[in-house]
């Protein structure tokens, strides 16, 4: 009998992800939950566009493509809390939740999205014209598939 050595990989393996969106979201909120001051996600365009609205909104500090290993690196934003003693780092991202799925779409014209705590969260569209957040596309007078909220 002969004994098989195992091989290391040099590259991460992401596994299949049938949803990229939710797994996206969910790796955002563990790394939140967790106090993590960065977090990898696998790149796709539509992850890459949901990060640039992130940062533009002021959820998140940074975002990053690294070529070479095909990960999105987002560099989450934290704000100090002051409590009795000391400090607390509070996530600037309360939560962050996927509405249309891929099971069940939604989708609403621009008079019907929905606001999110009464504006101060928002919600990103999938629109003809691009991803946008849900302000842009009442401006706009756009509708499309909601794709999740945050705040």
């Amino acid at each position: 009998m002969t004994k098989t050595s195992t091989v290391k990989k040099k590259f991460k393996s992401h596994g299949l992800i049938n949803d990229s969106i939710s797994d996206m979201l969910t790796r955002i909120r563990n790394s939140c939950l967790a106090k993590k001051s960065t977090v990898s996600i696998p790149f796709t365009r539509l992850n890459q566009q949901i990060a640039q609205i992130l940062e533009q909104e002021g959820f998140i500090q940074t975002y990053q493509v690294s070529l070479d290993s095909q990960d999105l690196t987002i560099r989450l934003k934290y704000r100090s809390k002051k409590i009795y003693r000391g400090k607390k780092k509070e996530s600037c991202i309360t939560n962050l939740k996927r509405i249309s799925k891929p099971g069940l779409r939604i989708y609403s014209n621009h008079k019907e999205i929905l606001r999110i705590l009464g504006g101060t969260g928002i919600v990103i569209l999938s629109t003809p014209e691009g991803l946008m957040t849900d302000r842009e596309a009442r401006l706009r007078g756009i509708g499309g598939e909601l794709l999740c909220s945050v705040w």
